[in-house]
């Protein structure tokens, strides 16, 4: 067990290693405070001594005094010393996993359900509270304060140690027979709940389709499956440690009964003192606070350690690093407009294409089919370039690409001529705005939501693209205006692709990239959502991954897309004529041709 229980020790203690001088004061603390405990019985000892040769007790009672109110007052400053330390372990860890998983990679995050990610910043972190930073200044003061009990009843009386050890040593047996097994049933407990976690926030926040499809107990059952599984390793764990604690206090009882039986017989025999035979005594009975200690802090760790592994499980997320031969960094665009328009320069070419990929190759893991294959594009710095095609056709792996999310297995992504991996994940994204085809809310107000990408844009600024996106009456109907908490807003999901979109406009990126941002909008707002793609694509480039052909039939470049290649581009009239995909497509959603050509 040694062999197993080393590396996840070294798991546990990197949390309290940066800790470790406030852990060394804790441990000096309750070394201090155990040696005074330790010393009471033996004042006492020689405040009975003093009553029997008739001598003043002035001094074994002050002295009995002044332990008791120092024990007091170390006891406190300990307490409060590693309370504070448990949750400036507890913060350290839950900031650790914070930032690792929004560092992390999408497909890294997304592997996960999000509940069970969830359980890692809360649950796991409050069991690694008292593992990390109580139970190794326990494990060790607990260990102190018996083998110094032990000692000290040594010094009183050899025989009654013998009869002391040996019921230690059945309690000792009995946990560490016990222990292994309440570590497999607790770490099992955990890892269910972790599951329940994870079911239960997909199922909330698939509420409706849960209740239209009438699934509610099923989904119930489903998910209380693991909670009556945790349930059932949390009950195995009581059992075991009920044992445990049951074999310790009876191991004590059953030592202070032979302590009295054997003591009596030598009191009897003149070989031991009375008060020898009381001090004894409190030591025996001050035995169960570190058979306690470390009863307590064992479970404890075992709990800490399973806790701790699952945090760690963190670090193993990919994550989205800058590159080390990564050159200046790319400015944001609106500092790069700037200086172009004060210096009257231009920082690149027009010929030079804002993105560019090149026989570009992907999959989303090392074993699966590429999702896209030998991908050849060009995304001019201004204009609006639409991607079609059927369902699985690898649009929405385009995008991914190009935000960074996924990694391409062949060829590269260039942007500004540049290939992507000289540039960090930042930087890129910097120049990119994009919507999603299901806007998810972001937790915060409307004014929050705005300002994701540009934090120190003004209210009028805000005003401008609402009313660009035609949202400004809505908002200004609602009690709180833009401070209106999102998620409780009473808005519909047209209305959250709008505001997306806003958000999106407001950062005036080199490429905006829409996926299907029009899907929830009535055709005048479509219209008017339309009008503002069409100005943006005067000024900069706008990248449309469209499943309603009607958002693109005037685009400047539609690329159309099948089985993850790209089998045909140009613009809406020529690819009528010369695509029968395409021609199926617009045909299937009856969209006439703009320039009267049949459709057949």
């Amino acid at each position: 067990m040694s062999d197993s229980i080393a590396p996840r020790l070294s798991i546990l203690w990197s949390f309290a290693r940066p800790h470790r001088r406030t852990l060394l004061k804790g441990l000096a603390l309750a070394l201090i405070a155990s040696a005074l405990g330790l010393a009471t019985p033996m004042v006492t000892k020689h405040v009975l001594d003093a009553l029997g040769s008739a001598s003043s007790l002035t001094g074994p009672v002050a002295t009995l005094v002044v332990l008791l109110f120092v024990g007091a007052a170390v006891s406190y400053w300990q307490w409060t010393l590693l309370g504070a330390l448990g949750e400036r372990v507890v913060l350290d860890a839950r900031e650790s996993v914070v930032r690792r998983f929004l560092r992390a990679t999408v497909p890294g995050v997304t592997r996960s359900p999000t509940g069970e990610l969830v359980t890692r910043v809360t649950s796991d972190t409050v069991l690694l509270r008292e593992a990390a930073a109580s139970s190794f200044v326990g494990l060790i003061n607990g260990a102190v304060m018996l083998v110094g009990s032990l000692v000290l009843m040594g010094f009183l009386d050899l025989v009654l140690l013998a009869t002391t050890v040996a019921a230690v040593a059945l309690v000792g047996v009995v946990f560490g027979l016990l222990m292994p097994g309440i570590a497999r049933s607790q770490k099992q407990a955990q890892e269910h709940v972790g599951r329940l976690g994870g079911v239960l926030e997909g199922t909330l926040r698939a509420i409706r389709t849960v209740k239209v499809n009438r699934a509610e107990e099923r989904m119930t059952e489903r998910i209380l499956a693991d909670a009556r599984a945790s349930a059932e390793y949390g009950v195995r764990a009581v059992r075991r440690e009920a044992l445990a604690w049951t074999t310790a206090w009876s191991g004590v009882n059953l030592a202070i009964i032979a302590i009295l039986a054997v003591g009596a017989w030598r009191v009897g025999e003149g070989r031991l003192e009375v008060s020898g035979l009381i001090a004894f005594l409190l030591y025996t009975f001050a035995l169960m606070d570190p058979i306690t200690e470390l009863s307590q802090n064992v479970t404890a760790l075992q709990s800490g350690i399973a806790a701790a592994e699952r945090i760690r499980q963190a670090d193993a997320l990919p994550s989205e690093e800058a590159p080390p031969s990564a050159g200046a960094p790319v400015r944001q665009p609106q500092e790069l407009r700037k200086r172009q328009e004060d210096d009257g320069l231009r920082d690149l070419r027009d010929d030079v294409p804002v993105l560019e990929l090149r026989n570009v190759t992907a999959a989303y893991g090392p074993d699966a089919e590429p999702a896209v294959r030998d991908i050849d594009l060009v995304i001019p710095r201004r204009g609006h370039t639409a991607v079609v095609g059927p369902s699985g056709a690898g649009k929405t792996t385009l995008l991914s690409l190009v935000l960074r999310f996924l990694e391409p297995t062949g060829g590269e992504l260039l942007l500004d001529g540049r290939p992507y991996r000289d540039h960090a994940h930042g930087d890129i994204r910097a120049r990119l705005a994009y919507v999603e085809q299901d806007t998810p809310v972001v937790p915060g107000t409307i004014r929050d939501n705005l300002l994701l990408a540009r934090p120190d844009a003004t209210t009028e600024e805000l005003r401008r693209v609402l009313h660009d996106v035609r949202l400004t009456e809505k908002v200004d109907a609602l009690e709180e205006g833009l401070d209106t908490p999102l998620a409780t807003a009473n808005v519909s999901g047209g209305e959250r692709q709008r505001i997306a979109l806003a958000r999106a406009l407001l950062a005036t990126p080199d490429v905006l990239l829409l996926d299907e941002a029009t899907a929830q909008l009535d055709g005048l707002t479509e219209a008017a959502v339309q009008e503002c793609v069409r100005s943006r694509a005067d000024t900069g480039a706008v990248v449309t991954i469209a499943h309603r052909l009607s958002t693109v039939v005037d685009a400047d470049t539609i690329v159309v897309m099948e089985a993850g290649r790209v089998r045909a581009r140009g613009r809406h009239e020529e690819l009528l004529v010369s695509d029968t995909l395409y021609r199926d497509l617009v045909e299937s959603l009856r969209i006439a041709a703009v320039t009267g050509a049949p459709v057949t």
